[in-house]
């Protein structure tokens, strides 16, 4: 078993700041080629202590912060303008990045939560889910236009 830091968060496994025990070759071959996990050792202690402190200031402090940034989000659609052709079909795709350019100061939301169900290739109406906090998340209604 090999000790790692995750550097991101990884599904399943932890998030950026945890010191987790995985199986060697998952560590040699998959975490750390892919720049998701560094090896432990003791002098990584205030690399960690960074990433907590960073994650710590992303996340929404409390419960009833979530649920108002929730009630926020859910109350308007999201409006994301982009370039597209006369088709509707457009240059390139949205991506959770434009969404949170979007939402701006309606709410603090790290790109990294929200959960966007397709690619989003064409101009319409799509319902996202963006992870608020843990067990906070909202559906919010995306709706893509063309840029003028």
């Amino acid at each position: 078993m090999a000790k790692v830091i995750l550097t991101h968060e990884v599904n399943g496994l932890g998030t950026a700041g945890d010191v987790v025990d995985v199986k060697d070759g998952y560590a040699r071959n998959y975490l750390m080629p892919r720049g998701l996990a560094s090896q432990w050792s003791a002098g990584a202690e205030k690399q960690i202590e960074a990433l907590r402190k960073s994650r710590r200031e992303r996340e929404i402090a409390s419960v009833e912060e979530a649920q108002a940034a929730r009630d926020v989000l859910q109350s308007n659609p999201v409006v994301v303008a982009v370039k597209a052709g006369a088709t509707g079909r457009l240059f390139g795709a949205v991506t959770p990045g434009d969404v949170a350019d979007a939402i701006g100061d309606r709410a603090k939301v790290d790109k990294r939560r929200i959960q966007m169900p397709q690619h989003i290739k064409t101009i319409g109406d799509y319902q996202v889910t963006i992870a608020l906090q843990e067990g906070v998340s909202a559906t919010v209604e995306l709706q893509v236009v063309a840029q003028k």
